[in-house]
């Protein structure tokens, strides 16, 4: 059984919003450091899954994170 407050810094590690520093950088999330490796790993499984799905309902098979990383490039 997982830690309720791990579901929660999992779930806000899982967003898409970034803080951006003063130079316009983006950030880690807070969440990132406050999860052990335990908790970043689930973190990352379950941003696998999510990254799946989002890309089984894409008519061309991509998830939101490779649209917006090609909207940065084009």
């Amino acid at each position: 059984m997982t830690d309720p407050n791990d579901d929660l810094l999992v779930e806000s590690l899982l967003s898409a919003h970034r803080e951006r520093d003063p130079r316009g950088e983006l950030r880690f999330h807070p969440a990132f450091y406050d999860l052990d490796a335990a908790g970043r790993e689930r973190a990352a499984d379950v941003a696998l899954v999510q990254r799946t799905l989002e890309a089984a309902l894409d008519p061309e098979g991509w998830s939101s994170t490779v649209r917006a990383v090609l909207g940065k490039i084009e």
